[in-house]
């Protein structure tokens, strides 16, 4: 095939809407549904991400794609089982891909809503039946297992997208894009990275442990799919905060570490232990959960309608709680697709447990980046490779 009709571009009243290739056939198969424009974008650099990550780790990887930028990336390692409550993880024995999954998806549950899941291995039932019960718009993966796409067919009154993309696919040279009537072409970005890319440690502490390596990878295969400016926090094999779309680079890092904070405040006791009603749906307990360990969460706690979701009235999560909570996290890797222009990025990311950093470096300020970080004993490695993403 070398033309799919969509039923309109990123809004109804972009009509009309294709993909197409110029010379071939497109390497996608939709098995299932009717996948649209913005889906597309996202299943397209959601699986080139993934498939990176399985290059780089060696492990089964997934990512959960909204708005062309990912809310959660993740190889496949073992749940937890406070991971395993936090994640909703399916009562059952998962294969390594659907650890992946699982991980990706509840790496930003709020953001994930009704997101696109990019799969790097066949998916198999484990995966589709964690993938079941989630709001999602579709899948893409090298294919599926029959079990698999039975599951799967029968999301959304049958109507949900999956799509099989050619593994063995390469890519033409050249990208084009049209902005305005004015068509722009570039080269692709087929930038490797790997562990060569940290090798440039420019801080007194140089010591980078293989879990930092590989944390740090993840990181920046993130960002190279991630709309820029953009920051990614990473921690145990997944991306825990990702800030893109920033104009200024502190927004960046401070959102992403909001974000990193909020799925560590996920795992305090008091939020697995709320006790929520019989019956609650996943959206509106992903929520629920948000609006309790947020800065606000007194003012709502008062609210009649919000209590009417617990069984009893939950105690609030007190701001010494949650600062103590997050203090005493484990060490987080980050990595930034351009350079940090001032320390004042170090200074945010050390709040949210960050002690590794990757980054390209090149800032007439680099100075100040670094003594920031050997002021807190963190490691930074300079990649000298600019990631952006547009």
């Amino acid at each position: 095939m070398t033309e799919l009709e969509l039923k309109y571009g990123c809004n109804p009243n972009q009509k009309p809407s294709r993909i197409f290739m110029h010379e071939g056939e497109l390497p996608v198969e939709v098995l299932n549904g009717k996948p649209g424009y913005i889906n597309f974008l996202d299943a397209l650099n959601g699986y080139q991400l993934v498939r990176e990550l399985r290059e780089a780790t060696g492990l089964p990887s997934a990512a959960s794609f909204k708005h062309v930028s990912p809310a959660g990336a993740a190889v496949g390692l073992p749940l937890s089982d406070i991971e395993k409550k936090m994640f909703f993880a399916p009562e059952m024995p998962l294969s390594t891909l659907a650890f992946a999954y699982v991980r990706a998806r509840g790496a930003d549950r709020v953001s994930s809503y009704g997101d696109w899941a990019a799969l790097s291995d066949i998916c198999d039932e484990e995966t589709a039946q964690a993938l079941a019960p989630e709001v999602s718009d579709g899948v893409i993966a090298p294919g599926f297992t029959e079990g698999a796409l039975k599951i799967l067919k029968s999301k959304r009154k049958g109507g949900y997208n999956v799509v099989k993309i050619d593994p063995g696919y390469i890519p033409r040279n050249a990208e084009q894009k049209d902005v305005y009537g004015v068509t722009f072409e570039q080269g692709r970005n087929d930038l490797k990275i790997d562990r060569a890319m940290l090798e440039n440690v420019v801080t007194l502490n140089k010591v980078l442990p293989d879990d930092a390596v590989r944390d740090l990878l993840i990181a920046l295969i993130t960002l190279k799919y991630t709309q820029s400016n953009s920051v990614c926090y990473v921690s145990g094999g997944q991306a825990i905060g990702v800030g893109a779309g920033q104009q200024s680079r502190i927004h960046c890092t401070r959102l992403a570490g909001t974000k990193a904070d909020n799925w560590r405040l996920r795992q305090h006791p008091k939020v697995l232990d709320l006790p929520f009603i019989t019956g609650i749906s996943r959206p509106v307990r992903d929520n629920t959960i948000d609006v309790y360990i947020s800065d606000d969460h007194e003012d709502v706690l008062r609210d009649g309608a919000w209590q009417s979701l617990f069984t009893v009235r939950p105690g609030a999560l007190t701001c010494e709680e949650r600062a103590e909570w997050v203090a005493g996290a484990s060490a987080a890797s980050l990595g930034s697709d351009a350079f940090f222009p001032f320390g004042d990025n170090i200074e945010r990311a050390r709040k949210s447990g960050v002690f590794y950093i990757a980054q390209p470096g090149g800032s007439i300020r680099d100075a100040d980046v670094i003594n920031t970080c050997n002021k807190y004993g963190i490691v930074m490695a300079f990649t000298q490779m600019r990631l952006f993403h547009h």
